[in-house]
């Protein structure tokens, strides 16, 4: 559009913010902001008037887009489960990981077993990053459906494998590597199975409730936790030491072929995005023509600053997911010495209460915005890290409990807006592959890294606090992202159709649309731009 255009639009959100002032000093003689127009978030007002420079006109029909409610919840629901599936067997590994270190580590220290074990579970974060590189261009060519029903295989697979690998004891060397590449064979599928889902629903979601539609695929998250970390309490219960060891550890992974299948059936089922399907301009669809390698660099080129940001945003997510899902349950075994039993039932109650809050959270984060959650949470996490641990360090029953619930509460505030806040940094054309590069390089460097790295420093400097001084810091860096992040509440991708769940809601928005535009033309021939 050119200078015109950026001095049109400047002088639309000049007069939108300021007009009801104006109109009241002057006795309320010149236009008033219509009202439809003031009871729009400052970020949408915003997203509307740069829509209507570029069109020249208000809304059609043909510019805004319907989701259908059956097409909504079957895309929630299959992309939810396979992060169920995900999270399912991840709890297991986490609750399990004294177990494994004993089945395919027999010859090391109780502590060299753990940190062996969570070695073999950071092994899968090393290569997820190369899985968003190859199935995040992937998902932008072919379409975000087939790449997720293919990642949903493969995790599968990973996991099932898992369950009938041979221990030490049977094969040798061979069973701590075939374990290693089971684990990677799993995170080279997650690498494209996170950062898919949440694009594709995302995509999917009417933009006045994409935080709480996009916050059932973390639910399915901490389901999936909650389902495998009781799995093995159960069994932790009913069967002795020996049969854990001997045969019992292999159940919960072995559960996972079914699941898959499934997973795969519900994928298949599914339409792809309306967003990958009709993208808004041109110069868009020719970026999703271009090779892998000239879309990374493209990404890297322009889109730096939002990488940083999703960045920011998993580390704060990721460490504290990690520490409580991944590093808790083992902190309470060796550095606490509580039963095996005490602590799963500890952190059991963590993901329930996280269940029961993150739908909640993510509703709350379409009202109030996702940059207030992120940031009032963060805040608390630096304030709250070392009292939540004093509280689980301490004796009792409710002083642990009240100790994970805090913990658990800051971590439903990171995950409920995340799905719908990191697809929104990227416009539609790049959005799996950029999703694919900033989720999996930020969780391979410090979320899957934290439960190794806090074991190690824990062993090292013989302090039981280092978990929480890790959480502060993770607290802190969340913080100053936060400050560098666009609000998107209610505001529409980037690179798509504003999204409406009903075509009442369609005609809502075309005469909003209708009413600035009229409002801006007319001030502006009024001569009062």
């Amino acid at each position: 559009m050119g200078a015109g255009g950026d001095q049109w639009s400047e002088r639309t959100e000049t007069l939108v913010s300021g007009a009801k002032t104006e109109g009241e000093q002057h006795g309320g003689s010149r236009p008033r902001v219509p009202k439809a127009v003031a009871g729009l978030p400052h970020q949408v007002r915003e997203e509307l008037t740069r829509r209507l420079r570029r069109n020249r006109r208000a809304f059609g029909k043909d510019d805004v887009q319907v989701v259908e409610a059956p097409l909504l919840k079957r895309a929630v629901g299959a992309s939810a489960l396979g992060n169920c599936m995900e999270w399912f067997d991840f709890g297991v590994y986490s609750y399990l990981a004294a177990t494994i270190g004993k089945v395919f580590f027999p010859g090391a220290s109780p502590a060299a077993q753990v940190i062996s074990s969570f070695a073999t579970f950071a092994a899968a974060f090393v290569v997820r990053p190369l899985g968003g590189l190859v199935f995040g261009p992937l998902g932008d060519r072919i379409g975000r459906q087939k790449v997720l029903a293919t990642t949903m295989i493969m995790m599968a697979v990973g996991t099932f494998a898992i369950g009938v690998i041979p221990g030490y004891s049977t094969i040798g060397i061979a069973a701590p590597v075939l374990l290693l590449l089971a684990r990677m064979v799993q995170g080279f599928s997650t690498g494209g199975e996170y950062g898919g889902a949440t694009t594709f629903v995302a995509e999917y979601s009417p933009d006045r409730r994409r935080g709480f539609l996009s916050s059932w695929l973390d639910f399915g998250t901490f389901v999936g936790y909650a389902l495998g970390s009781a799995l093995v309490t159960v069994l932790n219960l009913a069967l002795t030491d020996d049969q854990m060891l001997s045969w019992g550890w292999r159940i919960p992974f072995l559960i996972a072929g079914p699941l898959g299948v499934i997973g795969l059936y519900m994928r298949l089922k599914l339409e792809e995005s309306p967003a990958f399907q009709q993208q808004l301009d041109e110069h868009e669809k020719s970026l999703a023509q271009e090779s892998a390698g000239s879309e990374f660099r493209d990404i890297v080129k322009n889109h730096w600053r939002s990488l940083l940001v999703c960045m920011g945003l998993v580390l704060l997510y990721n460490v504290t997911n990690y520490m409580v899902t991944g590093y808790l349950p083992t902190y309470q075994t060796e550095t606490l010495n509580r039963s095996s039993g005490s602590a799963d039932v500890l952190v059991l109650i963590g993901m329930v209460w996280i269940v029961v809050l993150i739908t909640f959270l993510g509703r709350l984060s379409d009202h109030v915005g996702r940059r207030p959650l992120y940031a009032v949470a963060a805040a608390a996490m630096i304030v709250l890290a070392v009292p939540a641990f004093l509280l689980i360090k301490a004796h009792g029953t409710w002083p642990p409990i009240l100790g994970v619930l805090l913990l658990s509460t800051l971590l439903a505030c990171f995950a409920a807006p995340s799905a719908a806040t990191l697809p929104a940094l990227f416009p539609t054309a790049v959005r799996y592959a950029a999703m694919g590069i900033g989720f999996n390089f930020a969780v391979a460097a410090f979320g899957g890294t934290t439960p190794l790295v806090t074991a190690a420093l824990v062993d090292i400097t013989g302090d039981d606090l280092m978990p929480a001084y890790y959480l502060m810091l993770a607290g802190l860096i969340g913080l100053v992202t936060v400050k560098f992040l666009p609000e998107s509440a209610q505001v529409p991708l980037k690179g798509s159709q504003p999204m409406v769940g009903s075509r009442a809601e369609r005609g809502e928005l075309i005469t909003t649309s209708e009413e600035l535009y009229a409002f801006t033309r007319e001030r502006e021939k009024a001569g009062q731009g």
